[in-house]
């Protein structure tokens, strides 16, 4: 792939093809740990960490392990105790060295081992390498980054809304889970304006 090509790709995986507000991955820890704009700072720093290292080991392992041996429909299983096994690294040193954020994320760090965001980037790129032979190891790590981005700056987005609406004169009838979803819709509704470059970016 060229320079140029890598650059819509990276945009594309934020934009136009975010898994959060776009493929609606990933929404267990976006609705859970979005409260507060440090917890999703971290929730979403630990999610890109992992899907860019989970991309780094689960594609070779596909393509010259699985593949070449039939075995590439235990892909779903092997992905899914490599990106376990990554979680896991990641939360004893979250733990040993980032104490209050580790207690801020509560359950939803250990979620990311289910987190389908994560096993999506994983699996989808494999999908878009066969669609598209040019689509190599580069162009998965960098489709992986900037879905990590697109988590974040979805997170970030929606934290801010969440924020605002604590201060704000809610109908008794929309508190709480209601009106989260529909701010949830409407910041996902806000990423359809870029839907219109996606065949260019591409």
């Amino acid at each position: 792939m060229s320079a140029a090509q890598l650059v819509g790709v990276f945009l594309a995986s934020i934009l136009t093809e975010n898994y959060i507000l776009c493929k609606f991955f990933g929404i267990c820890p976006f609705l859970g740990v979005s409260k507060k704009l440090d917890t999703a700072l971290g929730m979403s720093a630990a999610v890109t960490l992992v899907m860019v290292i989970s991309t780094a080991v689960t594609w070779p392992i596909y393509t010259y392990l699985l593949v070449p041996n039939d075995m590439d429909y235990l892909r779903t299983l092997v992905f899914i105790l490599v990106i376990a096994g990554l979680v896991q690294l990641i939360e004893i040193v979250m733990k040993r060295y980032l104490t209050s954020l580790y207690r801020a994320l509560g359950i939803y760090l250990p979620l990311i081992t289910t987190n389908c965001a994560v096993l999506g980037v994983t699996m989808l790129v494999l999908d878009k390498g066969a669609e598209d032979p040019s689509f190599g190891y580069l162009a998965a790590l960098i489709n992986a980054f900037g879905a990590g981005i697109g988590f974040l700056i979805a997170m970030v987005m929606f934290a801010g809304v969440r924020e605002r609406l604590e201060s704000a004169d809610i109908p008794e009838s929309l508190r709480g889970l209601p009106i989260t979803l529909v701010s949830a819709a409407l910041v996902a509704c806000s990423f359809l304006g870029f839907s219109g470059i996606a065949d260019k970016l591409l």
